[in-house]
């Protein structure tokens, strides 16, 4: 495989040709240049008549593939490309693929109505469905299947026998959301001024971000757990202390 090299700033860049970046990155030559046509990757470089790929279109391509695995639309895509700066480095980008991964080590089994009521071992209604997607157990799928969460599915059939309320699952859920999406602010925003930076000054690649991320992952839920129930105890206590004034 013939690779090309150009200089910039007294460094070897290593440039690919169309045909190595669609290897490289898993994806055909058609959707390359749609996904150029929409601005989500740079034109390619040109050398002459020829055209070529730098770090920067594999990290970008990569990243739209990350987006679109979390069922991300293309308008949807297209927006948050915008919001990246133009000049961000492959190591950047690699930072956002890194935060875009999923946190929980369980990911969601896709399965059929008639499937998703065969693991329940029971044939779950309207409501019951409506309760457990409050409950972020059970979502809908545009195709009419269902993405279940297997590990919870147990506890929240659970929560249906002993009668808990949808309107409450529904009420708990925006509580979770609202909160949920201010903590994801604030810690992405730690990543990308106190950590990322750290990393990327001693020369570490991206790969080394993307571990640190993986292990830090089961801490920062038992922490986030450890927390609520330490606020908990503190609510119980203050309320007992109401009472018995």
């Amino acid at each position: 495989m013939a690779q090309v090299t150009r200089r910039t700033m007294g460094e070897n860049v290593e440039l690919l040709t169309l045909d190595e970046l669609t290897t490289r990155v898993g994806m055909s030559v058609r959707n390359v240049r749609f996904y150029t046509t929409k601005g989500l990757v740079p034109p390619p470089i040109r050398r002459g008549r020829s055209g070529y790929y730098s770090a920067d279109h594999v990290a970008r391509l990569e990243l739209v593939q990350e987006l679109q695995a979390h069922g991300f639309t293309l308008s949807a895509i297209e927006r948050y490309v915008a919001g990246i700066p133009a000049d961000a480095s492959p190591e950047d980008i690699a930072l956002h693929r890194t935060m875009l991964a999923p946190w929980q080590a369980d990911s969601p089994v896709e399965m059929s109505r008639s499937d998703l009521d065969k693991r329940a071992g029971r044939t779950l209604g309207d409501d019951d469905l409506a309760t457990l997607a409050a409950l972020r157990i059970v979502a809908r799928t545009p195709r009419g299947r269902y993405e279940v969460a297997v590990s919870q599915l147990s506890v929240g059939l659970g929560l249906l026998d002993l009668g808990f309320p949808t309107e409450a699952a529904l009420a708990a859920a925006d509580v979770y959301a609202q909160h949920g999406r201010q903590i994801a602010k604030e810690l992405n925003e730690l990543f990308r001024t106190m950590v990322w930076p750290a990393y990327k000054e001693s020369g570490a690649p991206p790969e080394q971000l993307r571990e640190v991320v993986e292990r830090l992952k089961p801490l920062s839920i038992a922490s986030l757990v450890a927390a609520y129930e330490a606020a908990m105890d503190e609510t119980r206590r203050e309320n007992i202390e109401r009472r018995t004034r």
